[in-house]
């Protein structure tokens, strides 16, 4: 073959012609056409029309600084196309236009002597034709070419090819200061050699390459020298390149030299004869069918992907074709306590090629402590946050994977009632969290909301309702600290009331909003008000100098004092504060938290129990009707009694508490 060769001259010839409004063409008739036409125009018309030119020396340097957010993308930009020239001739093998049996194959080849970084592939190759076409000229799409060819100009999505846009090669000149390619068409084409410097000038030659497929030769600039090491390769590529569909092979060439001696004087195993093996899986767990897939599996891939040991709570395996085509593996990840990050992690590919981390915009904040695989052929491989946000098929896809997580919900809570309570407490806050925020997740997954009973079993709203229906209908008691409120808890208990467990300020507030939601419910906690089946039926009675006398020991001169026939008997007196003052005050706290400023003193609606069936207050009605003076130590020491069981005492009152103990103890010595 006649040697093939750009000349300086030419080049000169072709950057004088680019300036008058092409860019990298070589037919200069083509040019003045384009002149003459736009002169005869201009006179017709009076109107001037042209292209827009860009110089290579100018286009250069926005390449190599700007072309990608990170560096690091070149390397799977120039994977990725060899990748496609695999897919291509793999396509063409199956229409038949095609005869061979390739062991097709990636290799990425490090030489830090020689300061190159190589990706080599056994795809399609390149003709002269194709290479002057698609490499010669920036952003023209060989991918795009090949699909309307083959696949037909609306299957982009599902073809497998990954390049659409022609920039991906050009990456390589962010790191490099020259780069080869060494190509051979599958055809009967001869071999190419092209060679290209950083300022854009470029030669072809004849090349050496026996078979077909395609070598990239980067020759690593000065100042990236970074790239030319083994652990950063290794980095990249099993960030960007692990589960390409194609075999990957990494290869340093500068370790070449085998130690066997000294592995087996050592006593070690030499591995350096053994076959290398792909640093990808090229079937990863997504592209399979969850009937295929083992709890193991799912465990494993999760352990893989996110470095995290802790298995996952429970995953939702997610393979849509219509109306939106993705893929992917979402997890529930376990959290060690409340204080650890709850932030998930879900991670965009694109035809199994990794395009960002951590991508926000396709779950909806309130499941952000996800963690998971998307892969969506129907997105952009360079797709920036503000495309997301502004996509229809981002949304779509949004509102598809929260239908999923509550098709989940709803399938563990029917089928696998035992392990959904196990993992409830986990999920709780991000269930409820999500049904405030977006209200048709709620009417999906309502039927499974569970409430955590002071027993620990569960049960949901309904199947709480149904079995209080005789004791307490339409109103679900429940408890906020189970040990500070322990002894309210056992009277509820003992005469057959479920008391649930409301242990954080998301879980009142969600059970406000299933109030207003649901208009035959109501969350009463424990504190706040008397059953009718705590209390007998006997008629209550009381002296007001008793009344009177509770009123000054707890300092407070509005405090409501009523008096009450109980069923325990072994329990004096009780502090009751209304439901609705409570959650005001709580409201105003939470937020002046908010506002970083203090809260407001809200008047509480405080009511003390006296239980008439008790015999301690039978005697402190005898001691206050004859004025003795030790019926106001014991009135203060069972008021103090009171507000122990329903909140902690502060300072003054615990002192108080502990004076009024020792005057009991002292009196009890003199027995």
């Amino acid at each position: 073959m006649p040697q093939i060769k750009k000349t300086a001259a030419l080049i000169n010839n072709k950057h004088q012609y680019k300036k008058k409004g092409c860019f990298w063409q070589d037919d200069i008739s083509s040019y003045e056409s384009a002149q003459k036409a736009n002169h005869t125009q201009m006179n017709t018309e009076n109107i001037r029309k042209g292209g827009i030119s860009v110089e290579t020396e100018h286009i250069f340097p926005i390449i190599k600084k700007w072309l990608y957010s990170e560096k690091d993308i070149f390397l799977r930009e120039i994977v990725s196309n060899a990748q496609d020239a695999i897919t291509k001739l793999k396509r063409l093998s199956s229409l038949g236009q095609y005869d061979g049996d390739d062991n097709y194959k990636i290799i990425v080849k490090l030489n830090k002597e020689e300061g190159t970084l190589t990706v080599e592939d056994n795809g399609i190759g390149l003709t002269e034709e194709e290479l002057e076409k698609y490499i010669c000229q920036i952003a023209l799409s060989g991918a795009l070419d090949f699909i309307k060819k083959y696949e037909g100009e609306n299957d982009t999505s599902k073809c497998g090819i990954i390049g659409h846009f022609g920039l991906g090669f050009y990456s390589s000149f962010m790191v490099s200061d020259r780069v080869e390619i060494e190509t051979k068409s599958y055809t009967a084409s001869p071999a190419i050699h092209w060679s290209c410097t950083d300022s854009g000038e470029y030669e072809i030659t004849e090349g050496s390459k026996e078979s077909h497929g395609t070598s990239v030769i980067m020759h690593i600039s000065d100042e990236e020298k970074d790239y030319l090491d083994e652990n950063k390769i290794t980095s990249m590529l099993e960030k960007y390149c692990s589960f390409m569909p194609i075999e990957i092979y990494f290869e340093n060439q500068h370790d070449e030299e085998c130690e066997c001696e000294k592995c087996k004087a050592d006593g070690d195993e030499c591995h350096a004869h053994e076959a290398p093996s792909p640093i990808n899986d090229t079937t990863p767990l997504w592209t399979k069918a969850a009937s295929d897939a083992t709890d193991e599996d799912y465990k494993n891939f999760y352990h893989r992907v996110f470095g995290d040991m802790r298995d996952p709570l429970f995953w939702i395996h997610i393979n849509a074709d219509y109306p939106l085509n993705f893929k992917g593996i979402l997890y529930f990840p376990k959290f060690r306590n409340e204080y650890e990050s709850i932030e998930g992690q879900v991670k965009l590919y694109y035809n199994q090629v990794f395009v960002a981390d951590n991508i926000k915009e396709v779950i909806p904040e309130y499941l952000l402590m996800l963690k998971g695989v998307l892969d969506c052929p129907e997105l952009p491989l360079n797709v920036s946050r503000s495309y997301l946000q502004t996509n229809t098929y981002v949304s779509k896809l949004s509102a598809h994977i929260v239908k999923k997580v509550a098709d989940k919900l709803n399938s563990l809570r029917k089928n696998d009632r035992g392990e959904y309570e196990k993992v409830w407490d986990d999920i709780k806050a991000f269930i409820e969290y999500a049904c405030m925020r977006d209200r048709k997740f709620y009417e999906r997954v309502k039927d499974s909301l569970l409430l955590k009973l002071s027993g620990k079993s569960y049960v949901t709203v309904e199947e709480y309702l149904e079995s209080a229906k005789e004791t307490n209908d339409g109103v679900i008691y429940y408890a906020s600290d189970i040990s500070l409120q322990a002894q309210y808890i056992s009277m509820f208990e003992s005469q057959g009331i479920k008391v649930a467990l409301l242990e954080s300020n998301i879980d009142t507030q969600f059970a406000s909003m299933l109030e207003q939601l649901q208009g035959n419910l109501k969350f009463v906690r424990v504190d706040a008000d008397i059953a009718s089946a705590l209390k007998n039926s006997v008629e209550a009675s009381g002296s007001d100098e008793l009344k009177e006398l509770f009123i000054k020991v707890s300092g407070n001169e509005k405090l409501n004092v009523i008096f009450e026939p109980l069923k325990d008997s072994s329990v004096p007196a009780l502090l009751n504060i209304s439901e609705e003052s409570r959650r005001l005050e709580e409201m105003m706290k939470l937020y002046s938290l908010a506002e970083n400023g203090d809260a407001p003193a809200m008047p509480l609606d405080i009511t003390l129990i006296i239980n008439t069936e008790s015999s301690i207050i039978s005697k402190l009605s005898s001691l206050a009707s004859s004025a003795s003076d030790e019926a106001e130590i014991y009135a203060s020491y069972i008021y103090k009694l009171a507000t122990l069981s329903h909140k902690r005492l502060s300072a003054s009152e615990m002192t108080e508490f502990l004076n009024d103990s020792y005057k009991l103890l002292e009196k009890l010595g003199n027995i």
